[in-house]
């Protein structure tokens, strides 16, 4: 998405979105080679505190975002069956079978 000048949003729905094509980079059903630089540094930086706060601060916001679902999520992570930020993007980018992830450490 280097050529693009536009930033996409704090959701992991709009990174799914992209991920589909039709905008960007991505124009359709292609493959996609995806270089994930820092990948584990990315995967201690995304793990299980930054998760936390993630859903800690959607917390603060009860009117927009379901405080069982959050709660629930929080209480998976305590118990060590929830999924990290960085595993929720790995998901994510598994759900697109024409994108292939290629994990690259610096």
């Amino acid at each position: 998405m280097s050529k693009e000048d536009w930033k996409l949003g704090e959701s992991l729905d709009a990174f799914s979105d992209m991920l589909y094509g039709g905008y960007g980079e991505i124009k359709g059903n292609e493959e996609i080679r995806l270089l994930w630089k820092d990948f584990e540094k990315n995967r201690a930086d995304l793990g299980l505190e930054l998760t936390k706060n993630y859903y800690r601060n959607k917390l603060k916001y009860p009117s927009t975002f379901d405080v069982r679902f959050v709660e629930q999520k929080l209480a998976e992570l305590e118990n060590g069956t929830g999924k990290t930020y960085f595993e929720m993007i790995q998901e994510i980018i598994g759900e697109h079978p024409n994108i292939k992830l290629i994990p690259e450490n610096s």
